[in-house]
């Protein structure tokens, strides 16, 4: 049960940097729309892997609980620690090309607010 709660939460970790990967490249060719396709895919497999996590840390209690000598897991788990480590490195390179643009975005809008005393869109009645 443990190997098997290792490899998937592997194997979902995989389709998630792939997912990181694909829209670091989708922001450099501005295809902003599959941007948001990915989005809620992407919240579904960051939340299935916390579940997890808490499911993994309870089995490895519940085996060492018995007596089994969960050593036998660690190579596995340093691996998988491993991937977490590569996909929070990869967060963090597509959060460095989002949040300046993010900021771009915020400077024109206070800019514009600006220029037209805090109103962007002039709406008369």
């Amino acid at each position: 049960m443990i190997e098997q709660t290792i490899e998937k939460m592997v194997t979902l970790i995989e389709v998630l940097k792939q997912a990181i990967k694909d829209d670091i490249e989708d922001i450099k060719l501005a295809n902003h729309e599959k941007l948001l396709e990915r989005n809620e895919v992407k919240q579904q497999y960051m939340e299935e892997i916390v579940e997890l996590k808490s499911d993994l840390n309870q089995q490895l209690v519940s085996a060492m609980k018995s007596g089994v000598d969960v050593n036998i897991y660690r190579d596995q788990v340093n691996d998988l620690e491993n991937q977490l480590k590569e996909l929070y490195a990869l967060n963090g390179k597509l959060a460095s090309i989002v949040l300046p643009v993010k900021q771009m975005y915020k400077e024109i809008v206070d800019e514009l607010s600006a220029q037209t005393g805090g109103n962007v869109f002039e709406i008369k009645a």
